[in-house]
């Protein structure tokens, strides 16, 4: 890979200077610890990039490798945090151009049209994996570094995720540095190798394809910067209502237009009637025993592990990972997820009765 030229950076920190030049000279310590500072921001910019954590934990690992081997190129005149994030978009770049683009089952066929039982087996396809937020927790920015990885909650939610999956490789890379990391048109332009007005140009097309792919509803579930109160409690109504197998108090919390995904599963059901009426019959007349819960948190959404202990055993052993969206105070999406095809989360495989 050809490292471009660096952007000018404003303030060099000077601890931060030493270091560098120790790593340039070879000190494979120095080099490791100013990298470990960013790993995490690194990790999630990677993920936005590809939709997977397993692919933002390879493609961090190579944007290590690559800055080791070109360290001697780095003079100093941006940051290396920037530095860095050049390279790691770059090879982003290069994967995206390999491999297919993340889905989601709206992508992969029509919605249901009546309640259906009959599940059509586990397809593998590249699907889009949720993202913890104890991993974005960890990706707080250090010291005195530029703005959060994670500035609004829109640019890491799940519908962001799999609407972004729809972008060309450079659109996509000029609208997570622009929108969800507040680059400027100049700096973005600079990281890529391209002019400002290619850059702008870009972003136009990308927020154009955005706005077509995004839930028209997007602006009324993205007012808090974090997991609110009031949906910390619809959560616990949630997991409440499944726990207790009680199928009225779990259609009460839907909204009239929610929608439920199951990938690896293709199929996927639009509308309270149908989501209702499925829920029922995993709840009641297709229940294979009882339900546990414990509430956790995806891409800064509400989430909940669900363990099932099957009639006739003494365990609760993991079966799924529900991701939900809510809009006052009601959910809007669930998408249920494999948890076992989910890295990141250290859920345990077992509950004690």
């Amino acid at each position: 890979m050809t490292i471009s030229p660096e952007p000018v950076r404003t303030t060099p920190p000077t601890e931060e200077a030493t270091a560098v030049a120790a790593a340039r000279g070879g000190d494979r310590d120095a080099f490791a610890a100013l990298c470990e500072r960013y790993r995490r921001q690194l990790h999630v910019h990677c993920y936005r990039m590809l939709g997977s954590v397993d692919d933002a934990d390879d493609l961090v690992q190579d944007t290590y490798l690559k800055a080791w081997q070109a360290r001697a190129s780095f003079e100093g005149r941006s940051l290396f945090r920037t530095w860095l994030y050049r390279i790691a978009t770059n090879a982003c770049l290069d994967a995206l151009a390999r491999r297919p683009k993340r889905v989601m089952p709206p992508d992969v066929r029509p919605a249901e049209q009546v309640l259906n039982t009959d599940f059509s087996p586990p397809v593998d396809l590249p699907w889009l994996q949720p993202y913890p937020d104890r991993l974005l927790e960890l990706a707080a920015p250090v010291h005195d570094e530029p703005s959060a990885v994670v500035e609004a909650r829109e640019t890491i939610e799940l519908a962001y995720l799999a609407a972004i999956q729809h972008l060309p490789a450079r659109q996509r890379a000029v609208l997570i540095l622009r929108d969800a990391m507040s680059w400027s048109a100049r700096e973005t332009a600079e990281l890529l190798g391209i002019s400002e007005a290619a850059a702008n140009s870009l972003l136009q097309r990308a927020r154009v394809t955005m706005r077509s792919k995004l839930p028209e509803r997007r602006s009324e579930w993205t007012r808090a910067p974090e997991i609110t109160d009031a949906e910390h409690e619809l959560l616990r109504r949630y997991i409440a209502a499944a726990e207790a197998a009680d199928a009225t108090a779990f259609t009460a919390l839907l909204a009239d237009d929610v929608r439920q995904t199951m990938p690896p599963l293709q199929m996927w059901w639009d509308g309270k009637e149908l989501v209702g009426a499925l829920n029922r019959y995993f709840l009641e007349d297709g229940a294979e025993g009882d339900l546990r819960a414990i509430p956790t948190a995806a891409n800064m959404q509400p989430a909940a592990a669900f363990y099932l202990r099957t009639y006739g055993e003494t365990e609760f052993r993991l079966i799924a990972l529900d991701v939900l969206t809510m809009r006052d105070g009601l959910i809007t999406e669930m998408d249920t997820f494999d948890p076992h095809t989910c890295p990141g989360f250290d859920l345990p495989e077992v509950l004690d009765a």
